[in-house]
């Protein structure tokens, strides 16, 4: 997946962050990308989180950019469901990082 554009709709999983993984998946439409060098591999996003009724929270999420897909893409037969504990992440962020925004 190219990197998401502002407007992009996503559906952030398990694949995307250990933390969205099984029941806490979500729809997130794309506000802003964010500049900053981050890990390889993984970026920060800003937007709002979607349901059946429309956007219901603004939120800036940290996000392993191969795990991203589209909202529209269908789910690939095997991966129909992914634990919460199915992915293994390891992260430090430095004392001028977004750790505990």
């Amino acid at each position: 997946m190219r990197a998401p554009q502002p407007g992009d709709l996503l559906r952030v999983d398990g694949r995307a962050s250990v933390q969205f993984g099984g029941d806490r998946a979500l729809t997130f439409r794309v506000v802003s990308v964010g500049t900053e060098v981050t890990h390889m591999g993984w970026i920060w996003l800003t937007g709002y989180v979607l349901n059946s009724r429309g956007a219901t929270t603004k939120r800036e999420i940290f996000v392993r950019l191969a795990g991203l897909r589209r909202a529209d893409e269908p789910l690939p037969r095997d991966q129909s469901c992914v634990p919460a504990n199915s992915v293994q992440a390891s992260i430090s962020v430095g004392a001028r990082g977004r750790a505990g925004r």
